[in-house]
Parts: structure tokens; sequence; C-alpha cells
């Protein structure tokens, strides 16, 4: 079995940084912990975490926030650098040629930044885990439902 690269989109690390009662938020932990127990890496990319650290800050969640936080050592934290910008601006210019914006014309486009990241580390077997596949397909890594990647 060839190790996969699994980067976290938003709504998987947004249900790891969840309320551990929760039954979505065990299992989506449950999960990502099979895949690290598997040989896998989990990846949370920094534009990951800053779209979903914003709006947990803007709500008041800080219980989350520190469950955010503790996440960076669970898993592979990866930072931004400009290799990974500048990918992202060719990818954001590639998704409008092909008149598939993501974003507004003057917004940041972290689905972008997210593919950018991943083609950048270019490691072997990416696979990028998301809610909604079709929004980041066709861009780079392959892209699922993180609940369909399996350990």
């Amino acid at each position: 079995m060839t190790p996969k690269a699994v980067f976290l989109d938003s709504t998987p690390l947004g249900l790891l940084s969840g309320p551990p009662r929760r039954a979505d938020v065990a299992a989506c932990r449950q999960w990502a912990d099979a895949l690290v127990a598997a040989g896998h890496l989990v990846v949370i990319p920094e534009c990951i975490d800053y779209e979903l650290r914003r709006e947990l800050i803007r709500a008041g969640k800080t219980n989350s926030v520190r469950r955010l936080d503790v996440l960076q050592s669970d898993y592979t934290y990866l930072p931004l650098n400009t290799g990974v910008m500048l990918e992202a601006a060719d990818l954001w210019a590639t998704a409008r040629q092909r008149g598939r914006p993501g974003a507004g014309p003057n917004d940041i486009d972290i689905d972008m930044i997210l593919v950018a990241q991943a083609v950048v580390l270019n490691l072997p077997n990416t696979v990028i885990a998301t809610a909604n596949a079709a929004h980041l397909a066709g861009f780079g890594p392959a892209v699922e439902l993180w609940s369909n990647i399996r350990p």
C-alpha cells in the first residue's frame, strides 16, 4: 500500500475542531486517526486553518479554536510559502479562463491556494478531503468526499 497524503478542506477540519461529544465530530476524528495509524499523512493546510479559524474567532468559539491549535501537533501542519502563492495565482487565472471562478475577481480564492499547497508539496498519492468535490476537481490532485477516503 502506498501511503496517501490527505489534505483537509474546511469541512473535515471543522469537524475535527468541533465539540468531541458530537457523533459527526467523533466519526471524523476516528477517520483521521485511522488514516495516521495506517501510515497516511493527514495534512492541515495553513490556508484552510485560516479560513476556519477566522470564522471560529468571529463566532466566539474559543474551545474550537483551542482544539484547532492542538490539531497542528496531532497531524501535519503545512505553512504557506511563496511557491504556493505563485502556483495559486496560476491556478486562479486558469480557473477563470475555464469559466470556473470560485470567488469574486478581487477575492482571495482559498480553494486555489489549497490546491496549490497540494501541487507544490508534490507527494505521490495526494488527495484533498472535502465535503464538496466539484469545486476543487480538475485542478491537480485527486479530490474525494472525506468520508469516502479509506485508511
